[in-house]
């Protein structure tokens, strides 16, 4: 019995690292991509097609999604991990060396494969063996794995692209990621395939299909709109039944999670873009601005759920998404009236607080059954969805204006991105029913 206990804990242990690992190496990319972006937009001649360099990885994941479980199921773990390392290495390798923006997107889109091989299995893998109190804990560390990266990622990047290039530079985030990959796939490994992948592809691949339309229009209208129409539909499709109309419980929470990732990821993913092409700030400091979210974030989440009653912890998520609005609004209005760099700098450190402030109960909420029904592999399908659809969603859309329009196209995506996360902020509310809130109530 204490060796199964034993091994049990060691289990959770080696979950929870990598899962943390995970995250660490995700904030890595995160930084060293959204600092490239501007030096390799301009190297592969590709300032028109942002769209089409920061949605690749995104476009892979979700072709891999409904495919992930049937590749566990035919090749086994091992052959899963192996498949998943030679892609993602591969994906890379390509868009380290490549000359032009397809490419670059189509090493991109490999990476994100990869990834998804593995994603909706472990995820689901983690609701299945940590408890709610654990998971709150690991969703707040994972937000810290991003204080170090935020702290010293931007100028490391810089530093080294001026060393040894960007292509070179790409690859750094290659040995965390493997290391986390293979910690998860350790302490999973034993699980059986998620059930959820069963489902009929075709749904679920109505969102990457419909997202590449928005990547592809090119400034062609009805194109980006019938792509963001066909991505919506295949989002609601796979999402539970009653997330578009934000029904209070779970299904709001994912709905809110979408619009929240819409809004703050496509900010995010443009942000040295509108500092350095649309206010003219150094690459030095688009990269202090960068660092200020991510820290924010990190530190907030640490500490949220430490100092806020159950009822706290409702009204956390809309006032923390409030902040991040006014964070992401604020950068913006620098387009229209001069804003000193300090503010800049604090209006984006805010609305990382903002965030830390609402997304660990946020996720908590919509990765929870309790009497929704919903199994831990429907919940890890959908959140997984939710969040990276709006993630693709933001930059897809943010991409496509931002290329079109200039420094006109910028303000119109940052607008956009404010008021989504406005509205976030109103769903927020419908997360918790006021009979769960009566009840945690002492």
């Amino acid at each position: 019995m204490t060796d199964g206990r034993l091994n049990e804990r060691t289990g959770t242990i080696v979950l929870a690292v990598g899962i943390l690992s995970l995250e660490f190496a995700a904030a890595v990319t995160n930084f060293v991509a959204s600092t490239l972006l501007p030096v390799v937009s301009t190297d592969l001649n590709a300032r028109n097609s942002l769209a089409l360099l920061i949605a690749g990885s995104t476009l892979g994941l979700f072709v891999a999604l409904p495919l992930a479980s049937r590749f566990l199921r035919l090749l086994g773990t091992n052959g899963t991990l192996g498949t998943g390392i030679l892609a993602y290495i591969g994906g890379l390798v390509l868009a380290a060396t490549a000359g032009t923006a397809w490419m670059f997107a189509l090493g991109q889109f490999a990476n994100g494969l990869a990834g998804g091989l593995l994603a909706v299995f472990g995820i689901s893998s983690a609701i299945r063996h940590l408890d709610e109190r654990v998971r709150m804990r690991v969703v707040a560390a994972s937000s810290a794995m991003w204080i170090l990266p935020a702290l010293v990622g931007p100028a490391a990047t810089l530093g080294l692209e001026h060393l040894v290039g960007w292509r070179w530079t790409l690859l750094v985030p290659v040995p965390f990621v493997l290391f986390g990959r293979l910690l998860v796939v350790r302490a999973v490994g034993g699980d059986p395939p998620d059930e959820s992948g069963r489902r009929p592809p075709a749904r679920t691949l109505l969102i990457p299909v419909g997202a590449a339309g928005v990547v592809l229009s090119m400034g062609w209208w009805p194109l980006a709109i019938a792509g963001a129409a066909v991505a919506l539909a295949g989002t609601i499709a796979v999402l539970p039944e009653g997330t578009a109309r934000f029904r209070p419980g779970t299904p709001a929470s994912l709905g809110t999670m979408a619009l929240f990732a819409v809004g703050y990821f496509g900010a995010d993913s443009l942000i040295t873009v509108l500092l350095t092409a649309g206010l003219g700030m150094s690459l030095g400091q688009a990269a202090v601005v960068l660092s200020a979210a991510p820290l924010g974030w990190g530190v907030t989440s640490l500490f949220a759920a430490r100092f806020t009653s159950e009822r706290g912890k409702h009204r956390l998520p809309a006032a923390g998404l409030g902040l991040a609005a006014l964070g992401t609004a604020v950068p913006a209005a620098g387009l229209v009236v001069a804003i000193p760099f300090a503010v800049t700098v604090a209006a984006w450190a805010v609305g990382g607080i903002g965030v830390g402030l609402a997304y660990p109960g946020l996720y908590i909420r919509a990765t929870t059954a309790g009497t929704s029904g919903f199994t831990a592999a429907e919940l890890a399908t959908a959140v997984i969805t939710a969040e990276c659809t709006g993630q693709l969603l933001g930059r897809a859309v943010g991409g496509t204006l931002s290329s079109t329009g200039g420094s006109a196209g910028l303000l119109a995506s940052y607008v956009l991105f404010a008021i989504l996360l406005l509205a976030a902020a109103g769903t927020a509310r419908r997360t918790t029913s006021r009979r769960n809130i009566s009840e945690q109530s002492p």
